[in-house]
C-alpha cells in the first residue's frame, strides 16, 4: 500500500478547506452538536461567525471547552471513506474585524446578515486533534503538529494583498484555469497552506503542494498550478 499524505499536512489541507463543519459544545454536561459553517485565520485558528440566538453560543459563553468536526469527500459509496478531521479547543470571541472580513471572504452569501446586531466572530484555537486520514489511517495531532511556523505566517499575511491585488489585476484567466471552471474568479486570501478563489457566491480552496514561506514560493506554486490545469 503507497503511504498516504503527512498526517499533520492532511490536517491543516481538511481544515482550511471546510466550509461546513459540526460543532461539539456543552449544555449542562449534556453533548450538543450544531451545523456552523468555519474559516481560517493565517494561523489556522478556526472563525466562525455566529449568532447570540442560538444554543451553541450560549453554551460557549458557559463553557468554552468544545470541538469542531470536519470533513472532506468520500473516495467511495461508503462514507467513512471521507477524510474527517476533529480538533478539540477554547472558543472565544474575536472583535478584530480584519478576520471577519477574512471569514467573509470564503463566506461571501453570508453578507446579507454578517452585520446584524446578533451575529459574532468566534476563534477556536486548537489544542489538539484526531484525523482519519482514510482506511487505517488515524493519528493524534499535538498543538504544535497543527501550528504552522509564525516567520512564515507572518510573512505570508505582509505579502498577501499584492499578491491578491497581482493576481486579480493580470491573472484573471489564470485564476479560472486553476479553478476548474469558467468565471470571473477572484483570489480573497493566500496563506501558508494555499489560496482561497471566489466567483460569485462559491467559495474554492486551493492547496499548495507544500507549505510555503514567502511570495517567491507562492508564484511558483501558481506557475505549477496553472502548468498541471493547462496539460490536464
Amino acid at each position: 500500500m503507497a503511504p498516504g499524505p503527512v498526517p499533520s499536512w492532511q490536517a491543516r489541507q481538511l481544515l482550511r478547506a471546510a466550509r461546513a463543519g459540526t460543532l461539539a459544545t456543552s449544555d449542562k454536561g449534556h453533548p450538543f452538536a450544531s451545523l456552523v459553517t468555519p474559516g481560517c485565520a493565517p494561523d489556522l485558528s478556526v472563525l466562525m461567525l455566529i449568532s447570540t440566538l442560538s444554543a451553541h453560543t450560549r453554551q460557549l459563553r458557559a463553557d468554552p471547552r468544545c470541538a469542531l468536526m470536519v470533513m472532506g469527500e468520500a473516495t467511495s459509496a461508503n462514507p467513512q471513506t471521507a477524510p474527517r478531521l476533529t480538533i478539540s479547543g477554547i472558543a472565544e470571541p474575536e472583535p478584530d474585524p480584519v478576520l471577519k472580513a477574512r471569514w467573509l471572504a470564503v463566506h461571501p452569501y453570508a453578507q446579507l446578515y454578517a452585520d446584524f446586531g446578533d451575529f459574532a466572530l468566534w476563534r477556536i484555537r486548537p489544542k489538539s486533534a484526531q484525523l482519519v486520514g482514510g482506511f487505517a489511517r488515524a493519528f493524534r495531532l499535538r498543538e504544535s503538529d497543527l501550528t504552522p511556523d509564525p516567520a512564515a505566517v507572518a510573512a505570508l499575511l505582509a505579502a498577501e494583498p499584492d499578491i491578491c491585488a497581482h493576481c486579480n489585476a493580470d491573472h484573471v484567466d489564470t485564476l479560472a484555469l486553476i479553478a476548474g471552471d469558467p468565471g470571473a474568479w477572484r483570489m480573497v486570501a493566500a496563506d501558508v497552506d494555499g489560496c482561497d478563489l471566489v466567483c460569485g457566491d462559491i467559495a474554492r480552496r486551493i492547496s499548495w503542494s507544500a507549505p510555503v514561506s514567502d511570495a517567491g514560493e507562492v508564484r511558483r506554486e501558481l506557475v505549477t498550478l496553472a502548468q498541471a490545469a493547462r496539460a490536464g
